[in-house]
């Protein structure tokens, strides 16, 4: 059993008491694996600095049902505690129906491995509750609340007898006298209020133009995470707590056994302040394949690491660091010239980003960057946010024409020139949604600005390890 940290709404408070519970928990010198339930990729950064193990995200629509368990199950194994923070409100997913057949990996073929015809909450925290079959906390912004309290709670403990909320957490609350009307509004509910967190004023973590920053750009991150310790010891029914955030009930996993390949292609993996968007199981599934990654920095390194036979370019931030990338003229060729070379490479959101012509930053300032593809990313106020269904418009490095698969789109920039032959045809997820062209390919080049995650296409991780490979052996030929 683990315990589900969950929201009433987006903003309630609920990272923060996670990453309490995790630094408490860690201080103990214990084990602790923590999950996120959505796509995203700065919160688990924040997991993991505390944890020192990679936090895994639980997303259904990127992956499916059957993975998001074998994942759980996976790296629950042979933890002291287990953590799962949810995302958005309790019930915030997506509507998916089960109407007709799209091809391999569609969304209505994975909605069908759990229901028949219909689930309105797909992918939310909810959901990941009834998959895993594990109770939740419910964390409740009071900050202007007082005997609706109970309503609240009630009315997210009632609405599906489906998931199991064993508790509160009351946060942000303003006094001792307003904890008492909180404490007998919830009296009749005889729900238990696992904690109480006053108002705090100097436990906030800066955020920016998509989301917290990132804890590669945070001084005193220590200082921080020990605060948060102290204020979970003091604040938490520790006592009540502990059973429910020992992971003793998962059932042992059989790992898939691994395709070792000798010998062992180098992909260099872009890793530093600016790239750092990457799902630590896209990274293990390479490496499960028989690749051996190699990080290097964009920003500070010159050269790719030496026996270098694949690029892999996460998202990121490079408009916040586009002065120094474009300062470093040496990586920069060396990129563009690996591409030209045909040296596979694999780029997503930020890393497309950093193979245009240039960035044009917030100010209006423009930056040079690799060169590669033939158009030039601005930044703007508009927030591209969600999953996409991608449906492949020809046959390309990773992709077969037609073949379907889910990612999720984050970023506040635009492209000016358009692909003249996108890779992908892109709709969101609800019904009829207008459907537009979008990626690059250009030699063994894959650039798009939708995020995947390999749980969800193996296929992907495959065929771009398999031309890794190709790329050693015709070295070696030459």
């Amino acid at each position: 059993m683990t315990l589900i940290i969950a929201g009433d709404r987006s903003g309630t408070g609920k990272t923060t008491i996670t990453l309490a519970l995790l630094a408490f928990l860690k201080k103990q010198s214990a084990t602790v694996q923590s999950f996120k339930v959505g796509p995203d990729y700065i919160d688990p950064m924040f997991h993991s600095y505390i944890t020192g193990r990679p936090c895994r995200n639980l997303d259904p629509i990127l992956t499916s049902v059957s993975y998001v368990k074998s994942c759980f199950e996976q790296h629950c194994q042979g933890v002291d505690y287990a953590v799962v923070e949810g995302v958005m409100g309790l019930f915030d997913g997506v509507p998916l129906w089960k109407q007709r057949e799209q091809g391999a990996g569609s969304r209505e073929q994975r909605v069908g491995e759990e229901i028949e015809n219909f689930c309105q909450d797909y992918g939310s925290t909810a959901h990941i509750a009834r998959i895993l079959k594990i109770p939740m906390v419910l964390v409740i912004d009071c900050s202007r609340l007082s005997g609706s309290v109970a309503a609240i709670a009630h009315g997210y403990r009632s609405l599906d007898p489906n998931i199991n909320i064993v508790g509160v957490i009351l946060n942000r609350v303003a006094s001792d006298r307003h904890l008492i009307l909180l404490e007998t509004a919830l009296k009749r509910l005889n729900i238990t209020i696992f904690g109480v967190i006053y108002r705090q004023t100097d436990l906030t973590i800066p955020d920016r133009h998509l989301g917290l920053v990132p804890t590669d750009e945070l001084p005193k991150l220590n200082q921080f995470f020990d605060k948060l310790a102290h204020l979970a010891q003091n604040c938490f029914n520790w006592e009540q707590l502990f059973p429910y955030l020992s992971p003793s009930s998962c059932d042992p996993v059989i790992s898939s056994p691994h395709h070792l390949v000798t010998p062992s292609p180098k992909i260099a993996i872009a890793k530093d302040k600016a790239f750092n968007f990457y799902y630590p199981d896209n990274l293990d599934i390479l490496e499960q394949l028989g690749a051996t990654l190699c990080y290097w920095s964009p920003l500070k390194d010159e050269t790719l690491p030496e026996g270098s036979v694949g690029l892999y370019f996460g998202g990121g931030f490079p408009e916040m660091f586009a002065e120094a990338l474009s300062s470093n003229k040496k990586a920069l060729n060396t990129v563009k010239q690996a591409i030209i070379n045909g040296m596979p490479t694999y780029a997503e959101c930020g890393g497309l980003m950093y193979l245009c012509q240039e960035i044009i930053d917030f100010s209006g300032k423009s930056w040079p960057m690799v060169g590669i593809l033939s158009t030039t990313a601005k930044m703007g106020q508009k927030l591209s946010l969600g999953y996409r269904q991608a449906i492949a418009s020809d046959d390309s490095l990773l992709l077969k024409q037609g073949e379907t698969i889910w990612g999720h789109e984050f970023h506040r920039s635009e492209l000016t020139h358009s692909p003249a032959q996108p890779i992908f045809k892109l709709s969101s997820w609800h019904e009829n949604s207008p459907s537009y062209g979008e990626g690059w390919q250009f030699n063994n080049l894959h650039a798009s600005y939708v995020h995947l995650h390999f749980g969800g296409c193996p296929q992907i991780a495959e065929k771009f390890f398999r031309h890794t490979l190709d790329f050693f052996e015709n070295l070696a030929l030459d």
